[in-house]
């Protein structure tokens, strides 16, 4: 967040978030993406900022990339130090259950489960770490439904798997551009979703 005023401690952000992996489950390596837009408003205008962030990998799986989403998001948002109230929206019921009820089973029986192994163990503590001294609230959207929010990081995460990129770091998001222009494989489009407020922030700390 560079380029913009500086949140404040304990203000409140929403993260959209997205992944994908072309050719999931298929044999041979697959390439995937993650990504998602940040947004917070700002006190002294009003007005709400967005910021774009996405990554890549040349083999991997839609799941693995899910959870990058999350890490990636907290790495940016953590950068300068500073702690927030999150509202993590994903079509992940993976991530929003994961991270909201699994991991602290895991963690209290030292990282294992009942049955069977935990799959991308490394990526569940890392996102855990990376969210650590926020408080999150964790919340499911269905997937390309038109949720606008959605359906751009969706957009972003597929464009990521295709050129193999990354963002390094939070940008200043192409959202309204986005919205303005050509939609490939969005049917409908909704209204953009409002921005959270601190009266239904129901967040729950990881650490």
């Amino acid at each position: 967040m560079s380029d913009a005023p500086e949140p404040d401690p304990r203000e409140l952000l929403a993260v959209y978030a997205d992944e994908s992996c072309l050719g999931n489950g298929r044999e041979g390596e697959n390439p995937g993406g993650a990504a998602g837009v940040i947004e917070w408003v700002s006190k002294k205008t009003g007005k709400r900022k967005r910021f774009d962030y996405w990554i890549s990998e040349p083999a991997t799986t839609n799941n693995r990339m899910a959870l990058r989403s999350v890490i990636e998001a907290f790495r940016g948002i953590s950068s300068r130090g500073r702690s927030f109230d999150v509202v993590f929206i994903s079509d992940s019921k993976y991530i929003i259950e994961g991270m909201s009820r699994w991991v602290r089973a895991w963690e209290a029986r030292g990282w294992t489960r009942k049955t069977g192994i935990i799959l991308n163990l490394e990526l569940w503590k890392q996102a855990v770490e990376a969210v650590r001294a926020h408080d999150v609230q964790w919340k499911w959207v269905r997937g390309h439904a038109g949720h606008p929010q959605n359906e751009y990081a969706n957009y972003m995460a597929l464009r990521a798997a295709a050129e193999q990129s990354s963002s390094d770091g939070l940008q200043r998001s192409l959202f309204d551009e986005w919205m303005a222009g050509k939609k490939p494989g969005v049917k409908t489009l909704g209204d953009v979703a409002p921005f959270p407020t601190a009266t239904t922030f129901k967040g729950t700390r990881n650490g």
